[in-house]
């Protein structure tokens, strides 16, 4: 996805120099190999500096959100999804946002290469269409991209932008027979007692560090329920009952809204499955209502809305 950059570049350095909008949010290039940096240029000739490669993965609708004047974002699917919900819920406004779409075949996990590399440091990374080439001080290794993709990118189906003013490449082949709901299909099948160990045992490690919740383009709340005081929700330490309450709140709060992005799972220390949470309530909203998130700016989330045909099956 190197073949981007030019792209990118090129279309930034003509918005700000034509003043459509005063700054581009992208990505330059990071100081370390397998990371990515986020920057806001105001300035046509800070183009040069935005960069792509598989390894950009933070969902830069994050920053968005409520901006005054009109910016342009580089957005690959899930992005432009977050963005299309916070079109939906006024965070900001359709005319506000130039949209640089990226076609996307999916981000690299750095987790999965660091495993085998053994935590040894990379010290260089080459990226062709199928491959990655890490080099360390002692070895080479070449990885298929296949094999080492984010999870989420794995079963997405939606790798190009849903809304966008310019794509800075030919749309890619969206992914065929893909099985979104297999492991929560596994939970599911799980009788309760089992069900509940594993959602304790998932967030066992859990430092309550929020990583998750400041990565999420959907917290945006001024403030969130675990830090109000008066009243207070939870506890702020890592009792297993607090922490519990804090994931099954955050996962509720994104029900009906969630484009399964992984940046909760990314941005997590511990490496918990954050997704395990999300994904089951993204199952339930498309089977319940009928419902993707992101895929329209005038549908509303279905937990926002009332129909008098809503399912009430859970009422007893």
């Amino acid at each position: 996805m190197h073949s981007y950059t030019p792209a990118i570049r090129a279309a930034a350095g003509r918005l700000l120099k034509e003043k459509t909008v005063e700054a581009v949010i992208g990505f330059s290039k990071p100081t370390e190999p397998m990371a990515c940096r986020p920057v806001l240029i105001t300035d046509a000739e800070q183009a040069d500096s935005l960069y792509w490669d598989s390894f950009c993965s933070v969902n830069l609708a994050n920053y968005v959100a409520k901006y005054p004047g009109r910016v342009a974002v580089v957005a690959k699917g899930c992005d432009a999804r977050n963005l299309v919900v916070h079109m939906t819920e006024h965070q900001i406004e359709r005319d506000q946002l130039f949209i640089i779409g990226v076609p996307c075949k999916g981000m690299v996990d750095r987790r999965k290469i660091m495993a085998v590399l053994g935590g040894t440091d990379p010290l260089e990374v080459m990226e062709t269409p199928a491959a990655v080439v890490v080099k360390t001080q002692d070895q080479e290794r070449s990885f298929a991209k296949a094999d080492v993709l984010q999870e989420n990118c794995v079963i997405c189906i939606h790798r190009n932008p849903v809304v966008y003013d310019e794509l800075v490449a030919e749309p890619v082949p969206e992914q065929k027979g893909v099985d979104r709901d297999a492991e929560v299909q596994t939970v599911e099948g799980l009788d309760t007692p089992s069900r509940w160990r594993y959602f304790q045992d998932l967030v066992s490690r859990c430092i309550r560090c929020y990583a998750c919740r400041d990565a999420c383009p959907l917290c945006y709340c001024p403030t969130c329920f675990v830090d109000e005081s008066c009243p207070q929700w939870v506890g702020k330490g890592i009792e297993p009952t607090d922490t519990m309450t804090f994931h099954l709140l955050r996962a509720f709060h994104c029900a009906g809204r969630c484009t399964d992005c992984g940046a909760c799972e990314r941005a997590c220390p511990m490496g918990i499955k954050v997704r395990a949470f999300t994904r089951k309530l993204e199952k339930d909203v498309s089977t319940l209502f009928g419902v993707e998130a992101g895929m329209d700016a005038e549908t509303r989330p279905p937990m926002d809305v009332y129909r008098p045909d809503d399912p009430e099956d859970f009422i007893l």
